[in-house]
């Protein structure tokens, strides 16, 4: 094996193949290397990673052995559909840790994207959906977990934080995943959490909005009490954030049932648009101490999975287009795609976007290298 760059043969070179050993025409890191490569380089099937193979031979010479020239496309799909995930996952990780990983104080939202493109009605097979971290201040997707089938997110998000490494971290989810046995995890992981309350808990989300309407109006006593507001506007829309942030009272019902709850959080949106003016109050759980502007920096930051991952792995990548659907194939793809979404977004002399990145990297051999040595 030729030296390469540590970022990621050194993190994948010890997976399992999942091939009988007799008929193994090409390395699994070989096909490996080269689907990250293209899928960084634009490739959005498996055509397309033989057709850059193909193209770019000579250069990748420089760092693989490819004993018998380039794998067909029936070949990387044939791997990926039988790959598993829970290795490829656990490589995944290791290789996030090396190239930056959470750092102390990162803000992590954890959310769910449907594939949509992965069914096959023909067997029956609903679209999988994938749950993934995200790290804001670094960019970076820590790590990825499929949903079972016969399950939904509460049960793939305590498996995913299981896979990271989040101390001192603080995580954030919405509020289908606002669950005790989640909250008492991410402190077992040594985070700070704060949850999106909503009519899921009703009960609670009720007791907490009336404590909160005593704070705005000044009927509580002994309570730490933070604030902050945030004011945004363009194009004939203001949008004003007011901040609420209260230790949790200890007539919380079932307030000692989440894990280490230390306080509670609101935000009341004011939205005006063109002279209309709307409103909407959000609750939250959270261990942390009270401190309104930390809080709106987490509140804030859950919406970064959506506009700095989700939205670019549809728009950029174009994942919900992708009919990948054998096996392991779908989720194995997905994590392709991140890692390639990582690779990019951590190349930083560049001063474009994603797609002109992509575009760069295949034009550009130096380039490629350049993001491959991120």
């Amino acid at each position: 094996m030729k030296t390469v760059t540590p970022t990621f043969i050194d993190y994948f070179a010890d997976l399992t193949d999942p091939r009988i050993e007799d008929r193994c025409h090409h390395k699994l890191i070989d096909i490996l290397f080269i689907a990250v490569c293209a899928v960084i380089c634009g490739a959005d099937t498996f055509t397309d990673m033989e057709e850059f193979g193909i193209s770019k031979q000579a250069w990748l010479q420089q760092f693989l052995d490819l004993p018998n020239g380039i794998p067909s496309h029936d070949t990387f799909g044939r791997v990926l559909a039988r790959l598993k995930p829970s290795e490829f996952q656990r490589c995944f990780v290791e290789w996030v840790r090396a190239v930056a990983g959470a750092t102390n104080d990162e803000i992590v939202p954890i959310d769910g994207k449907k594939l949509r493109r992965s069914h096959n009605r023909s067997k029956g097979l609903q679209a999988i959906e994938v749950v993934s971290a995200w790290a804001v201040a670094n960019h970076l997707v820590l790590g990825q977990v499929k949903v079972s089938e016969d399950s939904n997110e509460i049960t793939a998000v305590p498996e995913l934080l299981k896979l990271l490494e989040l101390k001192g971290c603080i995580v954030t989810v919405d509020a289908l995943n606002t669950q005790k046995e989640i909250a008492a995890e991410i402190r077992n992981q040594g985070a700070d959490y704060v949850l999106a309350l909503k009519a899921n808990h009703s009960t609670l989300r009720k007791e907490v909005e009336l404590f909160f309407k005593d704070v705005k109006e000044d009927r509580t006593y002994g309570f730490e009490i933070s604030t902050h507001q945030t004011v945004d506007g363009e194009h004939g829309r203001i949008e004003t954030r007011k901040y609420w942030h209260v230790n949790a009272p200890d007539h919380l019902s079932g307030k000692s049932e989440w894990k280490d709850l230390a306080s509670l959080g609101m935000v009341e949106a004011i939205r005006e648009v063109h002279g209309e003016t709307s409103r909407e109050n959000r609750y939250y759980l959270s261990s942390l101490k009270v401190e309104a502007e930390r809080l709106a920096e987490a509140v804030r930051g859950h919406w970064a999975i959506e506009n700095s991952q989700h939205w670019i792995l549809d728009v950029v990548f174009r994942e919900d287009d992708c009919r990948v659907r054998v096996g392991h194939a779908a989720e194995n793809f997905a994590l392709i795609r991140r890692g390639a979404l990582n690779l990019l977004q951590q190349e930083k002399t560049l001063k474009r976007g994603v797609k002109t990145k992509r575009l760069k990297a295949a034009l550009d051999e130096r380039y490629l290298l350049k993001v491959l040595n991120t």
